[in-house]
């Protein structure tokens, strides 16, 4: 028996000493990544002092996947080479001079081109967007790329099904693509009845358990539909009837655009790109890039971010905008959870006198989301930054236009999950007209707007003030 309790023991210390090993060795690795020290330190010493549940949480959201690389340079060349191919002259396609350190910021850091004359469709409601997205697929001829983070089984979703299925019938190549994460409510039928009427569908960093994986915490958030290489869409809504019809507490106000022209190839590379990476072909032919007709004189970048590459490019291009900004910068999101210098960036601006205009949802969707953007909101309007709370439902757009000059639409919210652990994409529109355009949608939206009154809000409740600071701690994670 004391043999029995002398193995026991032993087999226990070596256990602990292992564990032991593991959490230093840890520790030692997130130091020598030379990461942000107000990220550095928080992670160290929850290893260090709850290293059981330290160890699970950092596996699943600590981990820094920015040398990572999900596809290899040479597939990403090949497939860009395509959209950068007959390009107008410089001179013909010159970002206006205030802007071009901002091009070269996306030239360089994720080999964005100019796209010279692409006619923009703005819609400001499901219905309109949904009409018009079934119109442009029902007239496919060669193929249909569709690639959203939520696909749902309802009303709209399966009209889009039941239309693509057809098309697939008719001999259209049918490519879906869908976020893991984001159709986890979906039943696996809507998009097997898919695959069987001869549909290519993946699910993007697929999850499953209880094979546990981190890639939970990093999901594709783009939407984006290619249609014979000649008409794209990309914005803020998913495919599901609460885009069009509302919610139970109001209407679901959101942002969508389509696209006509050179746009849609920067569109059509993005996704090759992801299919690339979860079907491993690689389809770079003429036939994706058709010949684009010029309908205007805009000039447009599309750039993406995720939590690999070194880069986190719409968070610097976000940065940019509002330290540039000259006369006023407007900004419609769903998820006000800043990183520190964003915050520092909208402060900084507000305080030099630049008009700074925030438009959040007045109720979210996420009690817990909005609990923590609450606690961001006093530094804001402390520095002068006019907030507005969006009153009719649940405002989703996302949007940032600046002196009637440069407009930013795409998929990515105001916070750290954006930019920097989901896959997303924007727009960067240099255009007078279209920024005008953007801008008198802002002041439309505002007139169904709560003003934040300063003075009484910074009289809130102590203990609302306590749990909005309390969850603003998870904002990384949120």
């Amino acid at each position: 028996m004391l043999a029995a309790i002398h193995i026991e023991y032993i087999v226990g210390s070596l256990l602990f000493l292992l564990y032991g090993i593991t959490i230093v060795g840890l520790v030692l690795v997130i130091i020598a990544e030379n990461r942000n020290p107000l990220k550095t330190i928080p992670w160290v010493i929850v290893l260090l002092l709850a290293p059981g549940v330290g160890l699970l949480f950092y596996f699943f959201f600590g981990q820094d996947n920015r040398k990572q690389r999900i596809i290899s340079r040479r597939t990403y060349k090949r497939i860009m080479k395509m959209s950068q191919q007959r390009r107008l002259p410089q001179d013909s396609c010159a970002v206006p001079e205030p802007y071009k350190p901002l091009s070269r910021l996306l030239s360089n850091s994720n080999r964005s081109s100019l796209l010279y004359g692409t006619r923009i469709t703005v819609y400001t409601n499901g219905a309109d967007k949904f009409k018009d997205l079934l119109e442009e697929i029902q007239r496919a001829r060669h193929h249909i790329h569709i690639q959203y983070y939520i696909f749902c089984d309802d009303e709209i979703g399966n009209q889009v099904k039941h239309l693509l299925i057809e098309k697939a019938k008719e001999g259209v190549q049918v490519r879906v693509l869908y976020d893991d994460v984001g159709c986890w409510n979906v039943k696996d039928r809507f998009f097997k009845e898919m695959k069987e009427a001869g549909i290519e569908v993946h699910a993007f960093l697929r999850v499953a358990f209880p094979g546990l994986t981190s890639k939970v915490n990093y999901r594709n958030h783009r939407k984006i539909v290619v249609i014979d290489g000649k008409v794209g869409f990309m914005g803020g809504m998913n495919l599901a009837d609460r885009y069009a019809k509302g919610s139970s507490w109001g209407v679901w106000r959101d942002t969508h655009f389509k696209f006509e022209g050179k746009g849609v190839h920067g569109l059509q590379s993005v996704f090759l790109i992801d299919w690339y990476v979860v079907s491993k072909k690689l389809l770079n032919e003429k036939i994706y890039y058709p010949a684009a007709a010029i309908y205007g004189d805009n000039i447009m970048q599309i750039a993406t971010s995720g939590p690999v590459g070194q880069w986190r490019t719409l968070l610097q291009a976000t940065i940019f905008m509002i330290a540039n900004a000259k006369k006023y910068i407007y900004i419609q999101t769903p998820y006000f959870l800043p990183t520190e210098g964003l915050n520092q960036a909208l402060q900084t601006a507000a305080l030099g006198g630049i008009d700074v205009r925030l438009m959040l949802p007045k109720h979210s969707d996420t009690r817990t989301v909005n609990m923590a953007s609450h606690s961001f909101i006093d530094e804001m309007v402390k520095a002068g930054v006019h907030v507005y709370f969006y009153q009719p439902g649940f405002l989703h757009a996302k949007l940032v236009v600046c002196d009637d000059a440069l407009v930013s639409i795409g998929s990515a919210n105001m916070d750290f999950r954006s930019f920097e652990h989901n896959f997303e994409i924007n727009a960067f529109v240099y255009q007078k007209a279209f920024a005008l355009r953007m801008k008198q949608i802002f002041l439309h939206d505002m007139r169904y707007c709560e003003r934040l009154v300063p003075s009484r809000w910074l009289k809130r409740p102590r203990k609302q003030r306590l749990a909005e600071s309390f969850m603003r701690l998870f904002s990384p994670l949120l």
